[in-house]
């Protein structure tokens, strides 16, 4: 046999039976190796961390890498992509002691930062057998036996080659600044972690607008608005703007219903008071009314004038060194909120520091148990000892336990004292750790930084040589991004993770940045040699081992480590040259780019792909590292995924329910049908609405369908013997018109779907082949050409329709192999396992070794096609005339009426008319002209949904203008697809969209429309259409009968059939039809079957008889 047959379609069986080849025959292997080193297509691969399951969103993300790779591969490329394992950073920590039941102060005390980290370094590889399993089960490509692991030395090593890159170019700095920092995490951030996706969080916080006395005024106070109270403890000015008016407004205190004297900005004044009552009593003022009464104002002033002004400190807590407490200028203040001063603690924000410098406003500080200053708040998030009143207490929520958050115990004090005139909750958007879900401080850190600001210009230009799918991407989200860079925080204060390669003398005037091991090797050798020590090479490069290398400065002083490590982010944007390793050679010989082969064939990449979270996490990295470092892009193409979501477009997580098991959904419904809904159903760049209805769907419309056409070639082809012989196929010019058209078609698809892979849309390409296989290969050529395959024996037309349909099916599997790896592969198998080995085209172990299609220009046939598509149309509007009407499709009808479009629309029509009768099962077809106008008119009303944000108020009018149309301004539309809608004045360019147009039904008729195309429908029945359409009824039940009994296909029979009025006139005017359909070499009417030797038919109208049917 030589083509296999199955029962049924079976995808997690098909999943099986190909992994089980592609192991036994190394297929992944070959598929690399077959294709030539000189013609590579790269793709990076983002590395996972494996310290966590695998979720279904996993499959999405890596169904995307493996379409294009599959898909260049096909195009004759070689694709060697390399695994790699994220194996550093905070989610290891954190993991490792929740699991230990330890916090990062532990570290080093109960726990040694060795023992940590061994832990870390088993804890990161967890799960990687269960991600591995995932990835071959899914048919992800990719090399799982030599990976990248980042924290392999020589993947350290190569980071440290270019951090020194960075050094040597002067990119590299130490400073004292204020950064986003995460006491839940123990370390800082980058600005490119602190604007992950879901960092910023809407929170309803405590404001306060605090009273700050002026020093030498009675009841005079300054007002200061704040979100975070927390940090008033800290105030050590107040900034106004130079240019801003401000107002001393004599009222009286909310709370404690005193006489103050109040200075804001004038602008402001609305937000607080409701007008000037100058008989104004204390109980005017109350708790909860805002604005209220003020009793006048007393004077206005600009705030230079203010500039200078002394106050009172707000909680005198701890006391400054140097010159505070007074009002400063600051060109940020604005009147937007808050009151127009803007209160100043200089150890929590940027903007307070820089105007604190600018001003010599000193800091409040305390010193920490090493006698190091340190702010008021430490790096636990809690306050110091010296804030006696809220000592050890969190100024954020870290999952503490307490009555109230310690802004409600401010505001609490700073009302009895009276320095708190309004305070009210404050909903606002606040920056959480992306690790820890925890809200984030902004706090003093001695870091070092990348100088990435000065080179953001630069950035922002390779940028525009980068292909992004979705373009929106490149140029709004990370475009926008690159335009407002900050230089890069690259410390953190951690334990697992890539150390910082400088080494410092203790007053920090000398320092050298290591960028290899041969380097520290002779620095430990220089450093042993001057200071008298015996120092090996660590055991490792990571903690605490590097620590304790000591090296000399070329003065001859002792130079240690700088305790920081990395961001982490910076590891994994360091693969394209890490994951090959130093080539001391290269490195020896001053080269550039001393890395390993085979980097000079992988860099930069062809493509990579991820979520969009990582456009400014790891597209990011990887950008400014080459930018940096090299003056080139690191990657050419890159396609952001959105996220998946459940099917009500809920974010999927296991406290909710609703999440996904990859493990659970393969195994059920197949590999292949996930990955094709996955990819057919939306962009890969739009959320997905994950619904397990549409993968069965898929599965049962898209594979289902192909399984079926293949079941149904197979089983004829056997019969025949048929077999591919290329060098027997018939020309197609000389076949059939119905194979010239879907050969057509297939080689318009080869060249559609070529284009969208190449253009890196695969849902169009999916699109594409769904339409293909259902519309066109299923429901119309096969369905039209069944006869041709079981009618006679092999001729001309027989073995025309096989090559067909034969080359179409291995076409569309090769087509679909990128995004359906598995059935695409068993059905090529299927096909071709008896072709020729000479054969070029077919003769491959597996779809995956074969090579992309070329369309045949010759092959596609324009004029054909638009034939074909008028009588798939003008079909499909009959049939559905017909199922709106409970018209069965067996019954003949006499007329359809097809108004002309254009001057070919007849001719074209007339072409493809014989197989739109025997479609619809119609007698005749006539054609309606502009002189037949008056039969069939047509209604026109507005699309509301395209011209009602357009139109707005002049809507109405416009719908009664577009009703009142006539028919030749209707047809006028039609043809032209633009009209010029004049309504109240004004003029609109309208399109086709912006008008639903549709046909009116006429007596004995019925109408449908699709754009352009209208079919009238001659609903009459005559006698001999009655008797005619009962034929039909009695061929199928027949047929039925054959099938139910088992009857061989080329089984002769007898019929014996009841007579009955209703079916008399069937078998006199249509016997030999029916015999001919059902392979009959009787047919008998008779008036009685005798009992239990006839079945029984159920024919239209109620009728019933008996038949009787015996082989002949």
């Amino acid at each position: 046999m030589a083509y296999p047959t199955f029962k049924q379609l079976n995808l997690p069986e098909i999943d099986r039976q190909i992994l089980q080849f592609w192991d036994e025959q190394d297929i992944f292997a070959k598929s690399v190796d077959q294709r030539p080193a000189d013609k590579p297509f790269v793709f990076y691969e983002g590395p996972p961390s494996a310290n966590g399951l695998p979720g279904i969103h996993h499959v999405m993300a890596r169904t995307i890498k493996d379409i294009f790779c599959r898909f260049h591969t096909l195009k004759g490329q070689r694709v060697a992509r390399k695994g790699g394992w994220d194996t550093h950073g905070l989610p290891v920590e954190l993991s490792v002691e929740k699991e230990l039941g330890i916090t990062k102060e532990d570290i080093g005390k109960t726990i040694s930062v060795d023992e940590y980290n061994r832990k870390c370094r088993e804890t990161v590889m967890r799960y990687k057998d269960i991600w591995d399993d995932l990835t071959r089960k899914m048919g992800y490509w990719v090399d799982l036996e030599h990976p990248y692991i980042t924290y392999e030395d020589s993947y350290i090593e190569t980071v440290w080659f270019l951090l020194k890159r960075l050094y040597s170019k002067g990119l590299l700095y130490k400073g004292y600044t204020i950064q986003p920092y995460s006491p839940a995490a123990g370390t800082g951030l980058s600005s490119h972690e602190l604007n992950m996706p879901g960092a910023y969080k809407e929170i309803r916080d405590i404001s306060a607008v605090a009273q700050f006395k002026v020093k030498g005024e009675d009841h005079t106070y300054l007002l200061a608005w704040t979100t975070t109270p927390w940090t008033l403890p800290s105030n050590t000015a107040l900034a106004v703007g130079a240019n801003i008016r401000y107002v001393k407004v004599r009222t009286f205190n909310r709370y404690t219903q005193e006489p103050i004297v109040v200075i804001l900005a004038k602008d402001r004044l609305p937000a607080y008071f409701s007008g000037a009552k100058p008989d104004m009593a204390p109980e005017d003022a109350k708790p909860g009314n805002k604005p209220y009464p003020y009793v006048e104002i007393i004077a206005e002033m600009t705030g230079a004038e203010l500039a200078g002004m002394r106050y009172e400190q707000l909680l005198p807590y701890v006391q400054p060194e140097g010159d505070a407490f007074r009002v400063i200028i600051g060109d940020f203040v604005s009147t937007d909120d808050g009151t127009g001063i803007v209160h100043i603690a200089p150890t929590f924000g940027a903007d307070d520091m820089k105007v604190a410098k600018e001003n010599n406003i000193p800091a409040l500080l305390v010193k920490d148990e090493h006698g190091k200053p340190m702010p008021l708040v430490d790096r636990r998030g809690r306050f110091v000892p010296e804030v006696t009143d809220f000592a050890g207490r969190y100024v954020k929520d870290y999952g503490q336990e307490e009555e109230r958050p310690v802004d409600a115990d401010i505001v609490i004090k700073l009302k009895e004292e009276n320095k708190l005139f309004h305070s009210e909750k404050y909903l606002h958007s606040y920056p959480h750790c992306w690790r820890t879900d925890r809200p984030v401080l902004y706090y003093p850190l001695d870091s070092w930084f990348i100088r990435t600001s000065e080179h953001r210009e630069r950035m922002f230009e390779l940028n525009q040589q980068i292909n992004w799918k979705p373009a929106s991407t490149g140029e709004g989200r990370f475009g926008k991004w690159l335009e407002n860079l900050q230089d890069w925080n690259l410390s953190r204060s951690r334990y697992w993770g890539i150390p910082l390669p400088i080494w410092r003398s203790e007053d920090g005037q000398h320092e050298k940045c290591i960028g290899s091991m041969p380097e520290l090797q002779r620095e430990i050798d220089k450093a042993n040699a001057a200071l008298g020590l015996q120092q090996t090479m660590p055991k490792e490069l990571h903690r605490p081992y590097i620590d304790e290398i000591v090296l000399v400065a070329d003065n001859g002083e002792r130079m240690t480590r700088e305790l920081d490590l990395i961001d982490v982010w910076f590891d994994s944007g360091s693969m394209p040259y890490a994951q090959w390793g130093l080539d001391y050679d290269k490195l020896a010989a001053g080269d550039e780019m001393p890395f390993k082969a085979p980097f000079d064939q992988n860099f930069p990449a062809d493509f990579i792909a991820e979520g969009v979270d990582q456009t400014r996490g790891w597209f990011y990295t990887l950008h400014a590292i080459a930018s940096l470092a090299y003056d080139q892009v690191s990657y050419k193409n890159v396609v952001s995924n959105g996220l998946v979501l459940d099917k009500n477009g809920q974010k999927m997580s296991k406290r909710l329910g609703n999440a996904i098991d990859p493990f659970e959904v393969l195994p059920e419904y197949g590999v292949d049908a996930t990955r094709w809904y996955m990819i057919s159903n939306s962009d890969p760049w739009d959320n997905l609405r994950f619904n397990i209805e549409g993968v069965a769907e898929v599965r049962r419309k898209l594979f289902g369908t192909l399984y079926n056409t293949y079941s149904f070639f197979a089983l004829y082809a056997n019969i025949d013997q048929w077999t591919w012989n290329e060098n027997q196929v018939s020309p197609v010019a000389e076949r059939p018109e119905i194979d010239r058209w879907i050969m057509s078609k297939i080689n318009s698809l080869v060249q559609e779907v070529d284009g969208y892979f190449a253009d890196y849309e695969p849902t169009k390409a999916c699109r594409a082949i769904d339409n293909f296989v259902d519309d066109h290969l299923s429901n119309w050529y096969v369905r039209l050409c069944r006869r041709r395959f079981w009618k006679g024996e092999m001729n001309a037309d027989k073995q025309a329709a096989y090559e067909t349909l034969f080359e179409c099916l291995v076409v569309t599997a090769q087509l679909m192999s990128p995004v359906a790896p598995f059935f695409s592969d068993w059905l090529f198998r299927n096909l071709t396992q008896e072709v020729s080995a000479s054969d070029s085209r077919f003769a491959h172990e597996s779809v995956h070794l074969s090579f992309m299609p070329k369309a045949q220009q010759g092959v596609i046939n324009p004029a054909l096609e638009q034939r074909m598509d008028y009588a798939q149309r003008i079909a499909s509007l009959v049939l559905s005339i017909r199922k709106k009407d409970m018209l069965r499709v067996r019954q003949p009808l006499q007329k359809i009426l097809l108004p002309v479009l254009n001057e070919d629309f007849a001719q074209q029509v007339e072409a493809v008319k014989p197989l739109i009768l025997a479609e619809v099962n119609v007698k005749d077809i006539e054609y309606l002209t502009d002189d037949d106008g008056s039969f069939l008119k047509k209604r026109i009303k507005p699309n509301f949904k395209t011209l009602g944000r357009r139109l707005g108020k002049h809507m109405k009018a416009a719908a009664q203008a577009i009703s009142a149309l006539s028919q030749q301004d209707i047809a006028t539309i039609e043809q032209t697809g633009r009209y010029t809608l004049e309504v109240d004045g004004n003029s609109y360019e309208l399109t086709l969209e912006d008008f639903e147009i549709t046909a009116e039904d006429i007596p004995g008729w019925k109408v449908a429309s699709d754009g352009q195309l209208t079919v009238a429908l001659d609903l009459t029945l005559t006698d001999s259409l009655r008797a005619e359409g009962m034929a039909r009824e009695l061929v199928n039940r027949i047929q039925n009968i054959r099938k139910n009994r088992d009857f061989a296909v080329t089984d002769r029979i007898t019929i014996q059939l009841e007579d009955h009025p209703a079916v008399r006139p069937a078998v006199t005017e249509f016997g030999d039809y029916i015999k001919a359909e059902v392979l009959a070499d009787e047919l008998t009417l008779v008036a009685k079957i005798d009992d239990g030797k006839g079945e029984k038919l159920e024919l239209p109208d109620e009728v019933v008889v008996q038949v009787r049917v015996e082989p002949a």
